[in-house]
């Protein structure tokens, strides 16, 4: 069993590195963002609050999110291990996490703010479906349209200049201190996140003594 946490600024690229780790070693990918925005596009009471909190430009209170992954991984649906990424976001929780799971290691996705919001403002979301696309990487075959469900692609209700300083300035500030905890534990490895995404994936696997990438037409090829 794997236990990884993965940790980076906005845009640089957790959920998918998540993904394409856990494909091919049956990882279990627990993303606290992906969690809270299903609560906004179903509206539940969870979901109002977290949209006023991200119209805000705000980040979830810590609470919340320590709720939401201990509900998570209360599951025990993790048979193989997980990756998860949103958490945790001080060194209280960090704390928390250690003593809790045996964690395996935490990857950093190093990525310079400059980076950040050249990606974060080329990213479009499908009003329909939820489908996420970055116009620097992953076009839409028709502009303004989504590739599965046809639906309109809009930016972000977030993605503001205004929005994404605030998190910067918060991202910085609480998780510095969590990164500083896990190094001295001997936990992190930092991977430069402005490669391409199989190169950057191909660093995670090698700095942890994991299998490389499967080639193309392997059953964990996305």
């Amino acid at each position: 069993m794997r236990k990884y946490v993965i940790m980076g600024v906005q845009g640089s690229g957790k959920g998918t590195q998540s993904e394409l780790l856990a494909a091919d070693l049956d990882l279990v990918h627990i993303s606290v963002g992906d969690i809270f925005r299903w609560n906004v596009t179903n509206h539940t009471k969870m979901g109002a609050q977290v949209h006023r909190l991200m119209a805000a430009g705000e980040l979830v209170g810590d609470d919340l999110a320590e709720s939401v992954v201990q509900r998570r991984l209360a599951e025990h649906d993790w048979n193989f291990g997980f990756i998860i990424d949103g958490f945790p976001r001080n060194a209280r929780q960090a704390e928390f996490f250690l003593e809790s799971y045996d964690i395996d290691g935490v990857i950093h996705l190093d990525l310079p703010d400059s980076e950040v919001r050249r990606r974060v403002f080329g990213r479009r979301l499908c009003v329909n479906c939820g489908m996420d696309y970055n116009l620097l990487a992953d076009s839409p075959a028709v502009p303004g349209r989504c590739d599965s469900c046809g639906g309109e692609l809009v930016t972000r209700e977030d993605d503001t200049a205004e929005a994404l300083a605030v998190r910067l300035r918060g991202y910085h500030e609480k998780t510095n201190p969590v990164l500083d905890l896990f190094r001295r534990k001997e936990y992190v490895i930092t991977v430069d996140a402005r490669p391409a995404k199989d190169i950057v994936q191909q660093e995670i696997r090698t700095r942890l003594g994991l299998p490389p990438v499967k080639p193309s037409g392997g059953a964990g090829e996305r």
